[in-house]
Order: C-alpha cells, then structure tokens, then sequence
C-alpha cells in the first residue's frame, strides 16, 4: 500500500536563470557604481547607474517575454534596485558634494549624511509600498516618482556637472536639496504615467521607428545633459500635473455647489 504522501509530486526547488541573470547584471552595476563613487569616478559611476537602470527594465520583460516571473524574481529585484537606485546614488552624491558641508561645520556635516541616509529610507519604503500595493493600483500610473527616475536625476545631475568641471563642493547646497526633493517625491502621492500601457508587439507606423532613431541619435549628442533633462522633466511632471488636477478641481468646485 503507497503513502498517499507520496503521491504528491514534489515542488521544484530552483530559480529560473535567465531573468535572475540579468537582475544581478544590474546589481553587479549598482555595486560598481559604488565602488567607482568611493574611488572618486563619478563619471563611471553615473554610467553604471544608468547601465543598471536599463538591465532593470530589462530583467521583467525578459521574464514576461519567456513566461518564466516567479515571487522570488519580484523579490530579489527589488533588493537589487535598492542597491542600484537607492544606496549607489546617495552615497555617490554624498562623496561627490554633501561630504563636503562638514567643511562649512559639524552639524551642517551632519546635515549632509542625513540627506543621504533620507534618499535611502525613502526608496526602501518607496519599494516596499510598491510591492505590497502592486495588484491594488492603477497600473498606467506609479504612486510616487520611481527609484529609477529618482536615481537618474541624482546620478545625472552628477555626471552633467562633472562634465562641465563642476565640483560637487560648489554645489553642495543645491545638491542636498536635489537629494532630499528627490527622496521625498518617491513617498508622495503623486502619480506619476507608468507607460505600461505600450504595446511593444503591436505594429506601428514607420515614422515612429524613426522617432526612436532620432531620440538615440539626440541622447548621443551629449549623454549627460539629455539623460538629465529627460529624467528631470519626468521628476516634475508629477508635480505639475497634480498642481493642474487641484487646479482643475478647485474652478470646478462651485459649479457642484451652485447644482
């Protein structure tokens, strides 16, 4: 007589490779970028960021593409971005500018570690909120400005700078706040357009093919100060178009009470 135990089929151990390869692709890059901030290679390290943002977006899509998600995947991608958006530009930012308030005096020193250690805490909690509220919201928006689009405008703002020979501790002002703003918007409420809703595999005109060519050959122009204005522009579309719904909501407020 079988144990009826042993007719269950046994639950397979393992994770799917090629996803989770491309998730530590990213954090390999966050890592480094890392390395290279405490080496002084800013440049490098702003690159690296970006290079762990594209395999970020890449690492989902792949596990779409050969239906291969797994909780674990969702789980060990997050502890990557926490790493490539969250840890690597506060520390970056802080070695390249806000290390050099405690110049100015301990506790403006103090300020500066502070600001560093916001921007983490903030986009440890802009993940964990994420992850718990992903099946509750809308998914053509994300609640809060993503760690990617944070960690580009840090990182892009370093590596525009750097290449104009701008030394962080002329800025180091402008730098905290950047730091901060950018922390803060991950855990607001603001909405922010997710662009899920593309269809990748639906056919489009030739032109936009075109349109793709030219926004590759524009960004080639001078890396640093497009891939800036870019995730800057993003950074306050949130907060622009939130000012306009309140706006839109207040004229339309007496119009319900006259009613």
């Amino acid at each position: 007589m079988t144990n009826a135990k042993d007719d269950k089929p046994t639950p397979h151990k393992g994770v799917y490779l090629l996803p989770n390869l491309v998730t530590t692709a990213a954090l390999f890059s966050g890592f480094y970028a890392i390395l290279a901030g405490i080496n002084g290679q800013f440049e490098k390290a702003a690159i690296a960021v970006f290079i762990a943002m594209i395999l970020d977006g890449l690492d989902g899509r792949v596990a779409r593409w050969t239906n291969t998600q797994s909780e674990f995947g969702e789980q060990y991608d997050s502890l990557s971005d926490l790493v490539s958006f969250g840890l690597a530009p506060a520390l970056v930012m802080y070695l390249w500018a806000l290390v050099h308030m405690r110049e100015v005096s301990v506790a403006w020193g103090k300020f500066g570690w502070m600001a560093a250690f916001i921007y983490v805490a903030c986009a440890a909690l802009r993940l964990a909120r994420f992850n718990v509220q992903i099946e509750e919201v809308d998914k053509k928006y994300f609640i809060g400005l993503p760690s990617p689009s944070a960690a580009g405008i840090m990182v892009g703002m370093i590596w525009m700078l750097h290449d104009l020979d701008v030394s962080g501790k002329a800025i180091h002002i402008p730098a905290l706040i950047m730091t901060i703003c950018a922390g803060l918007l991950m855990v607001s409420n603001v909405k922010y357009n997710s662009f899920k809703d593309i269809d990748f595999k639906s056919k489009v005109p030739h032109f936009a093919i075109l349109g793709v060519v030219l926004a590759f050959a524009f960004i080639q122009v001078d890396p640093p100060k497009v891939l800036f204005a870019i995730f800057l522009i993003y950074s306050l579309s949130g907060p622009i178009n939130w000012l306009r719904d309140k706006r839109k909501e207040s004229k339309e407020l007496p119009l319900d009470e006259e009613t």
